[in-house]
């Protein structure tokens, strides 16, 4: 999909809070421990090689990605730092990321076993490094028996192709008030690390955001910060984050079409919303193809310090608000983040709409061009 950068509907994002909320982090560490930027998904719909800059500028030991795209893509852009691949690799790419110096996780003991099959057939002379997902209760990807941890690990012994570098988990509840399902994968955790304990692993990672902001990062030298590295709250607003965050994005666009309607007038697909009176409404150039789903109507959009209603459907590639008066086109208008005195939150947003922070910025689709810092701010 190309960029539209001939409209005014852009994502900003603020390349300082980035590496301010790194900064919070990396502050919170001790010696022994190094924090992993996650810029998968495009750095969270944010862009992932400018946002990947911004993170090692800042401190960041490394990056991890969800797939060997992702991770390609950053060596492409000359970044050089250790990348971790978190999912599903494809054994016929592996010289590919042995070729890139790129980790990949083992998601199963099969994955291993073909994965040192087709490493003995090759001719490359450097090791394949890995890191061991274990399934204490995420249900994703990884080991979950004894029987095959222990075959995994006399595999790793005994492989002149591969090098346990890693061994991780994740936490599906470490940001809820009930840490009952949170224990029970520590616990499982920690019978799984007694397995490996006479193994040196260079690095040992439960710690997602949540893991690190609210349980010290549980048994973990290497943090995977992700959604707190752009300012959010992965909770949403069920815990209070221990020290600030910036949020980095802000959605904005401005008045294309401004028009008084009659009372009795309807707008938008299916008529379902009716002028009560004589109203002024703006289209603003934006819509579900570009991320703005068609929950959004009823959601209140920021203009010159007022909010202002998204009233009938959001449609493709537009949508209309009702104005408190007439303002002229070209009038900047603030989707998510600050506008004067009000901003609209991305929890605030998730809210409305009934899902997360994570899914709205990831929903942010790549027509949207990026631009950072002060390049072709409006608002």
């Amino acid at each position: 999909m190309i960029e539209s950068t001939h409209r005014p509907s852009q994502v900003v994002v603020d390349l300082s809070a980035i590496e301010y909320n790194i900064k919070q982090e990396l502050a919170r560490l001790n010696d022994e421990q190094v924090l992993f930027a996650v810029v998968k998904a495009n750095a969270y719909g944010h862009g992932a090689i400018e946002v990947a800059k911004a993170c090692e500028k800042a401190g960041a030991t490394g990056f991890c990605v969800s797939n060997l795209d992702e991770a390609l893509e950053l060596r492409s852009a000359g970044l050089t730092l250790p990348i971790l691949v978190l999912s599903y690799v494809s054994t016929n790419y592996l010289d590919l990321a042995i070729s890139q110096t790129i980790s990949l996780t083992a998601p199963s003991l099969d994955w291993l076993k073909e994965a040192e099959d087709y490493l003995t057939q090759t001719t490359l002379t450097n090791p394949l490094s890995v890191h061991l997902k274990i399934d204490t209760g995420m249900g994703r990807i990884g080991l979950r028996d004894d029987d095959e941890m222990v075959q995994a690990k006399e595999l790793f012994v005994l492989s002149n192709h591969m090098t346990l570098d890693g061994i991780f988990t994740h936490f599906s509840c470490a940001d809820t008030k009930d840490t009952s399902y949170f224990e029970l994968q520590q616990q499982r955790f920690t019978r799984a690390m007694d397995i490996f304990s006479d193994l040196e692993i260079p690095y040992i990672h439960t710690s997602n955001s949540a893991t690190a902001l609210w349980h010290d990062a549980w048994n973990s030298n290497m943090i995977r910060f992700g959604d707190a590295l752009y300012g959010l709250n992965p909770s949403g607003k069920t815990l209070k984050l221990p020290y600030e965050l910036k949020p980095a994005l802000s959605l904005t666009t401005e008045l294309i079409h401004v028009k008084q309607v009659s009372a009795g007038e309807k707008i938008g697909y299916g008529a379902t919303y009716t002028a009560e009176k004589e109203e002024w409404i703006g289209t603003l150039p934006i819509g579900y193809a570009d991320g703005l789903i068609r929950k959004f109507q009823g959601y209140h959009v920021i203009i010159d310090g007022e909010y202002a209603e998204i009233v009938g459907r959001v449609c493709m590639d537009q949508c209309m608000i009702r104005l408190s008066k007439r303002y002229a086109v070209g009038t900047p208008v603030t989707i998510f983040g600050k506008n004067g005195e009000l901003e609209n939150t991305l929890d605030d947003a998730a809210e409305f709409i009934d899902t997360i922070n994570y899914e709205i910025i990831c929903g942010l689709t790549d027509r949207l061009p990026r631009y950072y810092l002060n390049e072709r701010i409006n608002n």
